[in-house]
């Protein structure tokens, strides 16, 4: 069946006062976001009333280039940095108790299932392992073979999927023991950097350039067995003339989401890998799922400071059912790692 030619018009528009915003990440229930921005701030917003929840703004040191929520609501994480400096707080929600980690300049972050770890990747291609409750470094630093560019926890948070910056690298580690358990490597590559997700039967999900595709602007997104990091079927190719620079997984992965440089988000049947829907968006800069899969956030390139929210149309939900309504935990792929950087790493690669 081909693509159905649907519209994607926002249904609420949230406007900063000031920066460009560079990342977004839902609360468990579905009802709130917090932005990350230029402006050195991290803004809550309630999405019913379509404002600010002034009270629970946070001043930063540095930029904010990646937003995490716990999959309890009990914390929210913010990271970024500049090229000398990094900066990785954390809020517990409930007390406003704001706690600052030792860092580098911070490109990703992820949250475990059960809510007690925190992984953070930074440009000189470190990876670190933090206990939420204490604050204090529980494995790390794990040296990547590239500057890291998203992270992400197995679903059952033993493992770690970390990805370059660049698209080059793909990796695997045991978290208890610390070791690589598995590594895969592109080729010459153009590509700005794409959130990984872990799907729920234990394979990885993202892009990476292979030296075999000959295509500096490849536009595909693979499948990957986690163990040893082999392709599974058919790439999904529907981007062939731009590099893809956003990617969202819905929580039963029923739903893939793309966006490219060329304006398109394009909307998969994930299993199946067919398309179900393609459209036309200016300047996106980075996408994201709702909790309940039911609405699409885009932020846009540029000087822009707005978040877009709209609703995935009734016929691309009907052919992706089951997808559940209600949520009262976030989903495991909704973590700040699905976020694009205004900045890039061009720390000399580790051998």
């Amino acid at each position: 069946m081909p693509a159905k030619k649907s519209t994607l018009t926002p249904v609420v528009t949230l406007e900063s006062p000031m920066g460009v915003v560079y990342c977004v990440s839902y609360f468990p229930n579905g009802k709130r976001i917090v932005s990350g921005s230029s402006d050195k701030t991290t803004r809550e917003w309630d999405l019913e009333t379509g404002k600010e929840v002034k009270k629970a703004r946070h001043v930063c040191e540095q930029k904010v280039h990646t937003i995490g929520i716990s999959r309890d609501g009990r914390w929210v994480v913010s990271a970024g940095g500049d090229s000398e400096n990094g900066e990785l707080k954390i809020r517990e929600v409930a007390t406003g108790t704001v706690r600052t980690f030792g860092s580098q300049r911070i490109s990703c972050v992820d949250i475990s299932g059960d809510s007690t770890l925190l992984v953070s990747g930074s440009c000189d291609g470190t990876v670190r392992i933090w206990s939420l409750e204490t604050a204090k470094l529980a494995a790390g630093p794990i040296r990547s073979a590239d500057s890291v560019g998203a992270v992400r926890f197995s679903q059952n948070s033993k493992k770690l999927a970390v990805k370059s910056f660049w698209g080059k690298h793909l990796e695997v580690w045991d978290i208890q023991s610390q070791k690589l358990h598995a590594s895969t490597v592109g080729g010459s590559i153009y590509s700005p950097d794409v959130p990984v997700f872990w799907t729920t039967r234990d394979t990885i999900v993202t892009t990476l350039n292979f030296a075999h595709t000959r295509n500096r602007r490849n536009g595909m997104i693979y499948e990957f067995n986690a163990s040893t990091l082999k392709t599974i079927g058919a790439p999904i190719k529907g981007h062939t003339s731009r590099p893809i620079i956003g990617l969202a997984l819905s929580l039963d992965c029923a739903l893939l989401v793309s966006a490219t440089s060329d304006n398109t988000i394009k909307l998969w049947h994930f299993q199946s890998r067919q398309l179900l829907a393609s459209f036309k968006i200016m300047s996106v800069h980075s996408i994201f799922l709702s909790p309940d899969s039911r609405q699409l956030v885009y932020t846009a390139r540029g000087k822009s400071n707005t978040i877009h929210l709209c609703n995935i149309p009734p016929e691309i939900l009907t052919r992706i059912q089951p997808i559940p309504r209600v949520r009262t935990s976030a989903p495991r792929n909704l973590p700040s790692a699905d976020v694009l950087f205004p900045f890039s790493c061009s720390f000399t690669p580790h051998h």
